[in-house]
């Protein structure tokens, strides 16, 4: 779970420093056999596991300079997958033949933008797995993870808005959302074909507020839109 190359003499001294000195209420004898036994507990071995995978992990995650493009992706290309029995909507503005919802949410904002106006919502599609559209970021474990954003919208020919539906906020929403927006930065500044942008819809606010457009959406779900 480390990414972690090199260093392993000077992390076994940092370790042996952290167990002697910090791990117990008290400094410890490394030889004694009440030590070992000790570290043979579950609450020992794991405050040592993921005191250092945490701290490691954030020294080895780095900003490694500009944006660049290396490939696209094209709907129409996606190839035909398999999905499980679950609730679905038969789109008419999508490419796909069926968008099928991993929650009720989903579902009904699948419908939110069926009922769009053209002139406001163009078309618009679920992004399965199969699309390959993920973005990289760290978890709220110090870990990198990979985030499929959960609609992606077309509003015209040059503007298209990536939307997170959330019944739910769990610890790694804002990490997420900061990930979002920062790509949403990066590619707009390296192309200005078509400008990207992004919103986060979570299902009380969507439900308390019923925004009846995709411009009612963008003017008042502004959640996570400043940088943090």
């Amino acid at each position: 779970d480390l990414r972690l190359v090199s260093g392993y003499d000077v992390l076994y001294g940092k370790v042996k420093a952290f167990i002697q000195d910090q791990l117990f209420d008290r400094p410890v004898d490394l030889e004694s056999p009440n030590t070992l036994r000790n570290l043979s507990e579950l609450a020992a071995s794991k405050t040592l596991l993921e005191t250092f995978k945490k701290a490691i992990n954030a020294l080895t995650v780095q900003d490694k300079g500009d944006a660049e493009i290396r490939d696209t992706i094209k709907l129409r290309q996606t190839r035909p997958f398999v999905a499980k029995d679950q609730g679905y909507l038969i789109p008419k503005k999508s490419v796909f033949n069926r968008i099928i919802g991993d929650s009720r949410f989903e579902l009904l904002f699948a419908r939110f933008l069926e009922d769009c106006a053209d002139d406001d919502v163009i078309s618009y599609a679920k992004n399965y797995l199969a699309v390959h559209f993920k973005l990289d970021y760290v978890n709220a474990h110090g870990d990198i993870s990979n985030y499929y954003p959960d609609f992606l919208v077309k509003l015209s020919a040059t503007r298209i808005v990536i939307v997170e539906t959330k019944g739910q906020e769990d610890l790694d929403v804002p990490l997420k959302m900061e990930r979002l927006r920062q790509w949403c930065e990066d590619i707009n500044r390296v192309q200005s074909n078509v400008t990207y942008d992004f919103v986060y819809a979570d299902e009380e606010s969507f439900e308390k507020y019923k925004p009846t457009s995709f411009r009612q959406l963008l003017d008042g779900f502004r959640e996570y839109k400043e940088k943090i």
